[in-house]
């Protein structure tokens, strides 16, 4: 039987591409460890260790959720909860849902009930089942005052001297600065470590690129230096955005029947995405 061509993988197949390049869904053991995501990963390895708050800080794109995931990928099932909330629009009332939900019981409807069970299951799962619950908050930076101060209240227990889970917020570099004024000291207090995770630079992005033409099945060159540096410098560093400028620009070859990647290539992918 013949397969099936679409557009979408003539391109792939024009390059000799085994699967997609900059693909989302790379597992932890395949993500290349630069020097800052290996300090977020470590970082949060600690938090999770020591069952602290802390928070992740980054531009939009620059990998503050994938080193979130990799910093989990080899924790033991058995020993540790994962609570991830991807959207904090669900509000205060939200926050301690999820946790119910992910710790396998209905949530109470009256937040002073909710607030209590909350509480109630981390300390079932700390201290009857020897579990550490880690609870992730994205987009951090949009979080009201009321979630900030349920953040911080979960994590304390016992008079302040334990706490019932870590709290790591992945945010905007503005929550930073939210949390410098002066109605946040508590939670300022309490954050235990603070991580910037910065972009990659001309070296790093061109590491990236290569990385991940390896892994989808081109271990020779294909991007011309300078294609790669102008990619370099549109995207600033971020990953997500050189990614995807260099598939892009890799269609933009393809439609020119390139073998190489070149600056033209480069600035068509460009073009595309800086136009209004």
């Amino acid at each position: 039987m013949t397969a099936v061509t679409t557009p979408a993988t003539d391109w792939k197949r024009y390059y000799g591409f085994s699967r997609t390049p900059f693909s989302k869904t790379l597992a932890p053991a395949q993500v290349l460890a630069h020097p800052g995501h290996l300090e977020a990963v470590a970082r949060i390895r600690w938090l999770i260790d020591e069952q602290t708050i802390g928070l992740v800080t980054g531009e939009v794109g620059v990998g503050k959720s994938l080193a979130a995931r990799c910093a989990v990928a080899d924790l033991d099932a058995s020993r540790h909860t994962i609570v991830y909330i991807a959207n904090p629009a669900v509000g205060a009332r939200g926050i301690h849902q999820h946790i119910a939900y992910a710790l396998g019981v209905a949530p109470r409807f009256h937040r002073g009930a909710l607030i209590a069970q909350s509480a109630e299951l981390l300390a079932r799962e700390r201290d009857e089942r020897d579990k550490a619950t880690v609870l992730f908050i994205d987009d951090a930076h949009l979080l009201d005052a009321d979630q900030l101060e349920q953040a911080r209240l979960l994590s304390s227990d016992q008079m302040d001297s334990a706490s019932l889970l870590a709290v790591i917020l992945l945010a905007q570099p503005a929550l930073r600065r939210k949390i410098r004024r002066g109605s946040f000291a508590a939670l300022d207090q309490r954050i235990a470590v603070r991580y910037h995770l910065g972009p990659l630079t001309g070296d790093q992005t061109a590491d990236y690129i290569r990385h991940h033409l390896q892994i989808s099945g081109r271990a020779d060159p294909l991007f011309a230096d300078d294609a790669t540096a102008a990619i370099a410098h549109a995207a600033r560093g971020l990953p997500r955005q050189i990614g995807n400028l260099a598939v892009a620009a890799l269609i933009a070859g393809y439609a020119r029947r390139n073998t190489i990647i070149d600056m033209d290539c480069a600035q068509a992918a460009i073009a595309d995405h800086t136009a209004e």
